[in-house]
């Protein structure tokens, strides 16, 4: 494959005819904005998950950040309470706590690159107000302990599920979206993600009253949206503003590739299950190369990431050997307390650390074939040598 086109990490594939029809309704609506088409999608997206509420908002980091808004108000958590969560993740996990003035408390992770529930306890204090919990390439990791832990203590679970679109679990002998475990879930439909829009998130409350409440905070704490105000060829321009908001909301154009996308996303979830198992098969024989493993209460993951981890001494290297031969990788992630922000936590979380300088993430999306994985997988294994 001497004459082959780079081969990217990722490469969104969207069923571009659908969703210029789905789009076109908008158009000729005259509609694009909050309402119509974002109702529509919460509505579909709740019964796809079985999630009791969804709230269609402008990015998953907006939905975290409403999520740890919305908590720190309704529980009247006081600055500097504290959230344990994961210093393996993309940042916007915790740049959200410390937009609300609360402190980030970092617990390690386990061999599912997600948090440790054993790390977890041991760090609990009496300022401890909640936890963050992420599934890294849509694992669930140990979510299921993780969720036990805050029910005894009396913490609430967030759930970052940027990555896990379409995972499933296993609970009470159901097959089910995961989501339940949590008090509240972030899933996200950046234009790499399982579900591609240009970007969007959807954020889901188990309660009620807070998935309400985030809505009003969502459009600016504005009390009624345009598209609530205009009803029956009227326009009522009158609304009230009790407190200060976010423009946080969603548009029925990015929900229009949403509802397209959420058509295949099983099926496409599939098909990254099948490559993926490929790229376990092709590298089982490289010593020096250690794939994750998903866990068990996991039924099936969104493998929205294929990882590897190799010696943190090679790691590089490996990455620019396959750069040469046009095939760009990736790494998810770097230890969040390496950046000044989070410094003060450096080393304190020495799997994390360790991965963290171990990690590679190799091409993963619908675009890929089996022959352009072998390609992957056999550069692997001439760089080291076998």
């Amino acid at each position: 494959m001497s004459n082959h086109k780079p081969i990217f990490i990722f490469e969104p594939l969207f069923p571009t005819s659908d969703i210029l029809k789905e789009i076109k309704i908008c158009l000729d609506k005259g509609w694009t904005g909050l309402g119509f088409k974002t109702i529509e999608f919460e509505e579909k997206w709740k019964k796809y998950t079985n999630l009791p509420n969804a709230h269609f908002v402008s990015s998953c980091t907006a939905a975290l950040h409403l999520a740890v808004h919305v908590l720190k108000k309704f529980y009247k958590w006081e600055d500097e309470d504290e959230i344990i969560t994961t210093p393996f993740t993309f940042v916007s996990s915790n740049h959200v706590i410390l937009y609300e003035n609360l402190k980030p408390v970092f617990a390690d992770i386990d061999q599912y690159l997600c948090l440790d529930p054993i790390s977890v306890e041991k760090k609990i204090t009496k300022k401890t107000k909640a936890v963050m919990f992420v599934g890294i390439a849509g694992n669930t990791g140990q979510i299921k302990q993780i969720s036990k832990i805050c029910k005894e203590r009396n913490l609430k679970l967030i759930l970052d599920a940027a990555h896990m679109t379409g995972t499933k679990i296993r609970k009470n002998n159901r097959i089910l979206h995961v989501g339940s475990e949590a008090d509240v879930s972030a899933f996200g439909f950046h234009s790499v993600k399982n579900l591609p829009t240009a970007d969007s998130g959807m954020l889901c409350f188990k309660n009620k009253k807070l998935d309400q409440y985030s809505r009003k905070l969502s459009w600016l704490g504005i009390d009624k949206t345009t598209f609530k105000r205009k009803t029956n060829k009227k326009y009522n321009w009158e609304y009230d503003i009790n407190e200060i908001g976010f423009k946080y909301h969603g548009n029925s154009i990015m929900a229009s590739m949403a509802i397209v996308g959420l058509k295949y996303i099983d099926k496409n979830n599939e098909k990254r299950n099948k490559m993926s198992n490929l790229y376990k098969k092709l590298l089982q024989n490289i010593p020096e190369v250690k794939t994750i493993c998903i866990h068990p209460y996991c039924v099936l993951s969104s493998r929205h990431l294929f990882q590897i981890r190799v010696a943190a001494k090679k790691r590089n290297k490996l990455i620019q050997f396959l750069n040469a031969k046009k095939i760009f990788p990736g790494v998810h992630y770097k230890d969040n307390t390496c950046y000044k922000p989070y410094r003060y936590a450096y080393g304190s979380c020495p799997s994390s650390l360790k991965a963290s300088k171990e990690i590679i993430s190799l091409p993963l999306h619908l675009k890929l074939n089996s022959k352009k994985i072998k390609y992957v997988t056999d550069s692997i294994k001439k760089y080291f040598c076998i």
